[in-house]
């Protein structure tokens, strides 16, 4: 039987006394799409920066395809995998096609596969291949969060980590943008773990929900499970999003009337 692609056991991670992340024990399969949801100090991001070694648990034990992390070069292992957050965080001194084959340029890939690749990308990120000799700061919010997505693929990595990736954009391009990335996720054979604090992008997009609270995984499982849950509070999460859409009918039918 294959290992899980993640696996955390009994991770926990403290900050000046503050527990963030308690004991959290997740196992991720190979292909799945995840959202952790829950509110701000829930213990969320932290979590994503431990799997991407970008903070060291403070206990417990983290696995991506069966090998502890902790055994791979940090930098060898964030090369691994793909990191999507919503600053995007692009270089601006570089052009879009640097940026995006940045790791292969630090592992020292010839200059021609590092152009294929980055037409590729493009083209895989519905971007016009011209893109590629702009600046960062030519892009509109959308355009560079592709960027930022492809940069993310450019290594062809199995996992990929995003925090709150189209948080910070409109409402339409957010929901553009989420749906061509699921459909990114299905063709490549992904897995993509995705922090947000918007319960109708995580119920449109995941496979299955973690509800995290004080740290811990409150609940675990696809939309409907958790809409039955026994939690009031998880399913009071859960139905956010049909609460919100019954008083933007409500709203829209008393416009209609007035």
């Amino acid at each position: 039987m294959d290992a899980p692609m993640i696996q955390l056991s009994g991770v926990s991670k403290g900050y000046g006394g503050v527990q963030a992340v308690r004991d959290l024990r997740l196992s991720i399969k190979s292909g799945a799409f995840v959202a952790l949801v829950g509110g701000s100090g829930s213990g969320k991001t932290t979590t994503l920066k431990m799997i991407n070694g970008l903070i060291l648990a403070d206990s417990g034990d983290i696995r991506i395809e069966g090998a502890p992390i902790a055994a791979v070069e940090p930098h060898r292992l964030r090369r691994r995998i793909g990191y999507v957050f919503q600053e995007v965080g692009l270089f601006p001194h570089m052009t879009v096609a640097e940026n995006i084959a940045i790791t292969q340029t630090l592992e020292r890939v010839p200059p021609a596969e590092r152009a294929a690749r980055v037409d590729e990308l493009l083209d895989l990120v519905s971007l016009p291949r011209d893109f590629g000799g702009r600046s960062p700061s030519a892009l509109s919010g959308g355009q560079r969060q592709r960027v930022g997505v492809a940069r993310a693929l450019a290594a062809r990595p199995r996992l990929m980590l995003m925090d709150e990736p189209f948080g910070a954009l409109d409402p339409v391009t957010r929901d553009n943008l989420g749906g061509e990335y699921r459909r990114l996720h299905d063709q490549l054979g992904l897995t993509t773990v995705m922090v947000t604090h918007d319960m109708t992008e995580a119920i449109l997009l995941a496979d299955t929900i973690v509800v995290m609270a004080g740290g811990a995984a409150r609940a675990q499982g696809s939309p409907a499970e958790l809409a039955a849950s026994a939690d009031p509070e998880v399913r009071a999460l859960i139905d956010t999003p049909r609460r919100q859409a019954d008083r933007v009918k409500a709203a829209l039918l008393g416009q209609g009337a007035a």
